[in-house]
């Protein structure tokens, strides 16, 4: 029973420092900064005025030097200052925007010595933000192609029983299948143990190298879950394998062969979305009408662009996606992550490279859309700006729905979490 004590505190413990770092963790001086309109919205050329308050222990912190940098997000600011803060709290005065966009407000707080920074960002009219990447003429017919030569490699699908991780009603498999040549896809499958027929959910993965672990929760109440890695490496090694490539062989992957669209590395990564597609329908298990596919930045995109790709799909949902209108900085406003034309770097067979993202833009599997979707984000985030965001957004004609959390950044809140788990559940299991 002690054992069983002590176990049960440090999983609590490792749930509670989870959660802290999926919000960002907490700091004894909180600078609180915000537009004077509730919602954050504006029209453009309405002025806007941010409230800045330092909190310390509960209360105003008086006399703190700040320093403050206004502009639209991610170009140069247009104003910035540095002064005394007397009584703990002000107002500047942010001014406008001509056009739709968002203007941003960074505050620096320095407290004995420490600097504490926080930010808001006022939209002006985000839902008329049109994209400025180019749709390639033969944007279908290229992918179009690409699934048919997909479709004709054998899927080999080889699973793996994990016991360890299997519970008393669900059984959890390391899994690999063909992907593109000489390439192979692998993740976590989790698939309910009781004879029946199934709803199913693709999980796909923000940027990064790592393990992962599956959704065994979902598979819990009765949905066929598959979380997918997409660098074509086993998803269940010693953590440094994925830490060493991290830094190694798969640094910058987001940049390797841009200047090739048949040789980019998100054509094998997009097409495995598909394919995991492919296994999750195979299953004998599997309902044959309920699919949907989730995941957050990266994984905001692939969901996207899945279900642009792959019919199949029936629900989606979008947590910030990356990827999206990507020549942003080329027509002087901000571009989705990975940022490519933001560092003049970039420039060297800028033609090639811009070509391209023509045909890896989350805006142009956007407009393919044709199934009910849910996507969440605030407006302080810097990773994948909001503006890149709503370009990709307002080109959906299918239905959808836009849940913020205005004053999240690259991070989501728990009930954010929840809100999404229990769209999908209620989707795919309402039948």
């Amino acid at each position: 029973m002690k054992k069983f004590s002590f176990l049960f505190f440090l999983l609590a413990i490792n749930v509670c420092f989870s959660s802290l770092f999926a919000q960002g963790p907490e700091q004894y001086v909180k600078v609180m900064v915000a537009p004077d309109h509730s919602d954050w919205l504006y029209k453009k050329g309405e002025s806007v005025k941010f409230s800045v308050q330092i909190f310390q222990n509960g209360s105003l912190v008086k006399n703190v030097i700040i320093k403050y940098q206004l502009g639209p997000e991610q170009m140069l600011p247009v104003k910035k200052d540095s002064l005394i803060v007397a009584e703990g709290k002000m107002v500047i005065d942010g001014g406008t925007l001509k056009t739709a966009g968002f203007l941003r407000c960074y505050v620096t707080a320095t407290i004995d010595g420490k600097q504490y920074m926080k930010s808001a960002t006022a939209g002006f009219e985000p839902s008329a933000i049109q994209p400025v990447a180019e749709n390639p003429k033969d944007f279908e017919a290229f992918w179009d192609s690409a699934k048919s030569e997909l479709s004709r490699i054998p899927l080999d699908m080889r699973m793996t029983l994990i016991p360890e991780k299997c519970t008393e009603n669900v059984n959890v498999y390391h899994i690999s299948i063909q992907n593109t040549a000489n390439s192979r896809i692998y993740g976590i499958l989790c698939v309910p143990k009781e004879a029946g027929k199934y709803p199913a959910l693709l999980r796909v993965p923000g940027a990064g190298v790592r393990p992962y672990n599956g959704d065994i929760a979902l598979a819990e109440k009765g949905i066929i879950t598959l979380e997918i890695g997409i660098h074509g490496i086993p998803v269940n090694l010693d953590p440094m394998v994925y830490t060493s490539l991290g830094a190694g062989a798969l640094n910058g992957y987001w940049n390797f062969n841009m200047d090739n669209k048949n040789e980019f590395y998100f054509k094998r990564v997009y097409l495995g979305c598909v394919r995991a597609n492919d296994l999750l329908v195979s299953l004998p298990q599997y309902d044959g009408e309920h699919l949907a596919v989730t995941g957050g930045s990266q994984g905001g995109a692939l969901s996207i662009i899945t279900a642009g790709l792959d019919q199949r799909v029936k629900y989606l949902a979008s947590l910030y996606p990356a990827l999206c209108d990507l020549t942003g900085y080329l027509k002087g406003r901000a571009g989705g992550w990975p940022k490519y034309f933001k560092d003049p770097a970039v420039a060297i067979n800028i033609k090639d490279k811009v070509a391209t993202t023509g045909y890896y833009d989350v805006v142009n599997f956007a407009r393919l859309l044709k199934v009910p979707g849910l996507y969440t984000w605030g407006f302080n985030d810097d990773t994948c700006p909001p503006t890149s965001m709503y370009a990709a957004y307002n080109v959906i004609t299918a239905p959808k729905s836009l849940k913020l959390y205005l004053e999240t950044g690259h991070w989501n809140y728990p009930e954010q979490v929840d809100s999404v788990r229990n769209w999908l559940v209620e989707k795919l299991l309402a039948h």
